[in-house]
């Protein structure tokens, strides 16, 4: 795999590969860029247009949809570690009575998305 220096990107685009096959047919794995990354006023100003649009400090890298069920991941690289805000959005979430996980690997996914009850099958295997 590709590495830009970007460890958590990288994870991220492994932990999508992989999900896009194992998940079943029809399913949504999505990532909601919600953040401005940079300096400067015309950042500031983008993500103060965003934030009035709806984005939410702290909402998760991924939400996977399949079959009727819902799952918030949060990707984070072998050393990363959550932001306030992303603790308070996993509090959030989870007091809903929604899945959400930390994960750092693909595997990590799998293995959070299975122990929700996701089903997951290697497409084209029997």
């Amino acid at each position: 795999m590709l590495t830009r220096k970007t460890p958590e990107a990288d994870a991220q685009r492994a932990i999508v590969a992989l999900l896009r096959v194992v998940l079943p047919h029809g399913s949504i794995v999505h990532h909601s860029a919600n953040e401005v990354t940079g300096g400067g006023a015309k950042a500031r100003q983008r993500q103060a247009i965003l934030v009035g649009m709806g984005v939410f400090a702290g909402f998760s890298d991924l939400i996977i949809l399949s079959e009727g069920r819902v799952m918030l991941l949060e990707v984070k690289s072998r050393a990363g570690r959550l932001t306030e805000a992303q603790e308070r959005f996993r509090d959030m979430v989870v007091a809903q009575g929604l899945p959400w996980a930390l994960v750092r690997t693909p595997q990590d996914a799998v293995a959070a998305l299975h122990a929700a009850g996701f089903k997951l099958s290697v497409r084209g295997v029997s």
